[in-house]
């Protein structure tokens, strides 16, 4: 079991605070990466989060990680680990590379003790995929074709499990990913991946309706914006992406799928590759940036 050395608990819950060079309060260039390099004893390989991985595209983002990482480690998050079936299933083929932790984006202490057990086990984190959304559920949510179809319960649901969960969840595991940066990996930095949607674009917006879901996806964006602004600020060795895969074969869609043009529903294991193929490659420069599962920017 990986700890944490004590002399960096300041840091863990104080992550506003800078990472400092030798002592110096002058910032130097990559000095984020070297301090933590030489402080944190690194185990194999770089150690993944995916939340919200009990099934759909949360679950073939885990699969996918330890496939392609031999040594790599993933943490996988969903609000009922006793009923994530998929999960269990990779648990008993990966063994001790996957850990299952329970976390409810909207109960914000169960994100604080899955920080703390990232802590404990690992110390550190190199990549956060937040996968969780809500666009219908049954008797209780539909997408809005009309404004006089708009319900206030519908705005503050979506909003609060697409935008207000995920942000949260990077606000707990930040000072675990300042740590981490991109050791272990093959980028230079730590990646946060927030799965949006074109449908939170302002300026591809030309159908209108699902107003709850769209307004959801576009406060996600710009959450992630602003946050991508103070990392860089103070050269956090992280960066943040906004991620659109397309529309994917998997429950949340179900519903929608029979508008869907021929060879634009996408399965599971094509959106996630695509994904992941963005993520590997990401530089200090996509910072900010949202992109579509093919790697075009998407306009705001």
């Amino acid at each position: 079991m990986r700890r944490t050395p004590s002399f960096l608990m300041a840091l863990l819950f104080n992550p506003s605070a800078p990472l400092l060079c030798g002592g110096s309060r002058t910032f130097q260039k990559n000095c984020s990466f070297n301090y933590s390099s030489s402080l944190v004893k690194w185990g194999d390989g770089a150690v993944s989060m995916v939340q919200g991985a009990s099934r759909g595209i949360g679950l073939e983002f885990v699969r996918q990680l330890l496939l392609k990482h031999d040594n790599g480690h993933v943490v996988a998050t969903c609000r009922n680990p006793d009923q994530a079936v998929g999960l269990r299933e990779l648990r008993r083929k990966f063994g001790e590379r996957l850990d299952i932790l329970q976390l409810d984006t909207t109960i914000e202490n169960t994100i604080e003790n899955a920080a703390k057990s990232v802590s404990e086990k690992y110390g550190y984190l190199n990549l956060l995929v937040n996968t969780s959304g809500i666009l219908s559920v049954p008797d209780v949510l539909t997408p809005e074709t009309s404004l006089s179809k708009v319900q206030r319960s519908s705005l503050l649901l979506t909003y609060e499990v697409n935008a207000v969960g995920p942000i949260l969840v990077v606000k707990h595991m930040w000072p675990l990913l300042k740590l981490g940066g991109g050791n272990g990996s093959e980028r230079e930095v730590a990646v946060v991946a927030n799965l949006s949607a074109r449908v939170g674009s302002i300026g591809d917006n030309v159908l209108g309706g699902w107003h709850s879901y769209r307004s959801s996806k576009t406060a996600l964006n710009q959450l992630t914006k602003t946050i991508s602004v103070e990392f860089r600020r103070r050269k956090d060795p992280i960066i943040c992406v906004l991620l659109h895969p397309g529309t994917v074969d998997t429950d949340l869609s179900k519903p929608f799928q029979r508008n869907v043009p021929p060879g634009k529903l996408f399965t599971k294991e094509f959106s996630v590759e695509k994904l992941l193929s963005i993520i590997s490659n990401a530089k200090l420069s996509d910072n900010g940036k949202f992109f579509a599962w093919d790697g075009q920017e998407i306009p705001w």
